[in-house]
């Protein structure tokens, strides 16, 4: 099954890239192919007619030539024989091979006269006496499985019309070889039109590969390389150069607005983090010391110390990311066991939080991180887990061993994420509605929630250790956060 299940997967690539409606390869070359058709159908129908007419043409002259000998050749042989055997006598004389004629009175009733050979070259006279009747055309008429031209005119004799003269021309062999020949080039026809749909796609798909190529390498351009991202394009046309060189040029202000904003936040936050540090430090010591102050001051001045220290903790979030963003976060990569580590982390959470955290792990598990790196992870993610769950609602931590990977999930048991927003939770500022609100730890009133910058934290400082980090929740039913680290060395570099 699985070598089918490619092969429709090329297919459906293959459909994607090259029979998509909507993309400007498929619109040309159909456009194009049908402008083609159009013109090779039009030639062709056009040289068809043409060559008939000439084959009619070339015969009528043929048939209007014995047309006008007929009257006079039976003139005068009625001066010397009986009217029908003058008549006869002229059929015989005028007659050549593959003209059939034959003459019938005025009211159409009588036939006067007629070719000896009519009934043994003709054996669908009376189908050809009938069509003759009718109103001729200077055409081709099929008469059982011959072609024929026909004609029809008067027969005069000192003045008095004797009857009409009917003549039929056999073209059968001349008619066999036209429709050949347009058979012939019909198929000509179809040909070229393939050939030059193909030819016509092959080019205009190498006309857009430099889109193509302006695309893919677009699309792989990242944050990281933004100031080296070049669009190198060789041969293409002039056009699609310029555009790769207007692209460059706003590849070369983007990285350089970029670089600008995350200078700006390091140097915001490395320059606030000081004072903002030393404002904390002395709030707190005046709530230590000091015994006179009354309820209100007291709350006043702790929440000026709790906001402050929120603030510093952002600004430290900021410049980690912003480090990080710059490639100066260093990694210090060894080997640690993460069931002590994880220990180390919950008493440390069960501390300051004042909730009851159970780990499980059936195993002694290691794994090539950083230790203090991951203890900011772990202890972000517990903080994640005690904000938005319930005092009396479980926290646990998982440790595990799959697949030479190293596991480590954060359940809750809280108020859960959105399927919505959970692809989105990792970005940076991006705060779910339902968890901007949590639950003080009097269980008496909503305090707001976190910066939005924890969790971005989080995966880049997994994946600056070579792990990944994904997320399992629904609304109500609480969220697992599940970390997934390398267990070798040469999987932590790569």
């Amino acid at each position: 099954m699985q070598p089918i299940h490619k092969l429709w997967g090329a297919i459906r690539q293959v459909r994607q890239r090259h029979l998509n409606p909507a993309s400007l390869q498929f619109r040309l070359t159909a456009e194009i192919a049908a402008l083609s058709v159009l013109g090779l159908s039009s030639v062709a129908i056009w040289t068809s007619w043409k060559m008939q007419q000439v084959l009619i043409t070339t015969h009528t002259q043929g048939v209007e030539y014995v047309a006008t000998r007929f009257p006079r050749d039976v003139e005068l042989y009625s001066e010397m024989l009986p009217v029908e055997t003058g008549l006869q006598k002229t059929i015989d004389n005028v007659s050549v091979p593959g003209l059939v004629i034959w003459v019938k009175s005025l009211d159409g009733k009588r036939l006067l006269a007629q070719s000896n050979q009519m009934y043994s070259s003709f054996p669908a006279t009376a189908a050809l006496i009938s069509l003759a009747d009718m109103p001729l055309k200077p055409q081709v008429y099929q008469v059982g499985n011959r072609y024929l031209i026909l004609y029809e005119g008067l027969v005069t004799v000192k003045g008095k019309q004797l009857g009409k003269v009917y003549m039929a021309q056999d073209v059968t062999q001349d008619q066999r070889q036209l429709i050949a020949a347009i058979q012939g080039l019909a198929i000509v026809c179809i040909l070229v039109t393939i050939l030059t749909m193909a030819a016509i796609a092959y080019r205009i798909r190498r006309s857009l590969q430099p889109l193509q190529s302006m695309s893919q390498i677009a699309g792989a351009i990242s944050v990281d390389d933004l100031s080296q991202a070049k669009l190198q394009l060789t041969s293409a046309p002039s056009e699609v150069k310029e555009l790769a060189q207007t692209f460059d040029m706003m590849l070369s202000r983007l990285s350089e607005a970029w670089e600008q904003q995350r200078q700006f936040v390091s140097n915001v936050s490395h320059e606030l983090r000081t004072p903002l540090t030393v404002v904390v430090g002395y709030l707190q010591s005046i709530l230590r010391r000091s015994t006179n102050l009354n309820d209100y001051q007291k709350e006043a001045l702790e929440t000026a110390a709790a906001e402050a220290d929120r603030t510093v903790r952002l600004l430290q979030d900021l410049l980690d990311l912003a480090r990080a963003d710059s490639g100066y976060m260093h990694f210090r990569l060894e080997p640690v066991m993460l069931n002590d580590l994880v220990a180390e982390v919950t008493g440390m959470a069960e501390k300051f939080s004042n909730r009851s955290i159970r780990v499980e792990a059936r195993e002694k598990v290691t794994a090539i991180v950083d230790r203090d790196r991951l203890k900011q992870v772990l202890i972000n993610l517990i903080d994640n887990a005690v904000k938005y769950s319930q005092p009396e609602q479980p926290i646990e931590l998982n440790l595990e061993q799959v697949e030479r990977q190293a596991i480590i999930q954060v359940c809750d048991q809280g108020v859960g994420i959105p399927l919505q927003d959970q692809s989105r939770i990792f970005e940076r500022f991006y705060r779910v509605d339902e968890a901007r609100t949590r639950i003080s730890e009097d269980d008496t009133k909503y305090v707001s929630g976190g910066h939005g910058l924890g969790l971005a934290i989080v995966k880049t400082l997994v994946e600056g250790m070579g792990g990944s980090i994904t997320v399992r929740s629904k609304p109500g039913q609480g969220a697992v956060f599940e970390i997934a680290l390398p267990m070798s060395k040469e999987k932590a570099l790569a």
